[in-house]
């Protein structure tokens, strides 16, 4: 799986839920926003032209919700963490 951080370069791994424990370490909200990419376009997923985006404290379940019975070579979950 893939995480991008800030529309940057991609992250591989499990960064998503890095972002998540580093942001409840510190004492923080940990409030991250979670949006569904379609690897061939780069562009974000659209429900009826709207942005599929979820503002979520626990990253890791919206990405594994997200990416749950799709093709992950077809789809990727970003996941960028909003600054208190």
């Amino acid at each position: 799986m893939t995480a991008a951080f800030a529309f940057g370069t991609p992250a591989t791994g499990n960064a998503y839920t890095q972002i998540g424990r580093t942001a409840q370490g510190q004492g923080m909200s940990g409030t991250c926003v979670v949006r569904l990419i379609d690897r061939r376009t780069g562009m974000t997923h659209r429900v009826n032209g709207t942005p599929l985006v979820i503002f979520t404290r626990r990253p890791s379940d919206a990405v594994a919700e997200l990416l749950s019975g799709r093709d992950r070579s077809v789809w990727e979950a970003r996941v960028d963490l909003i600054e208190p």
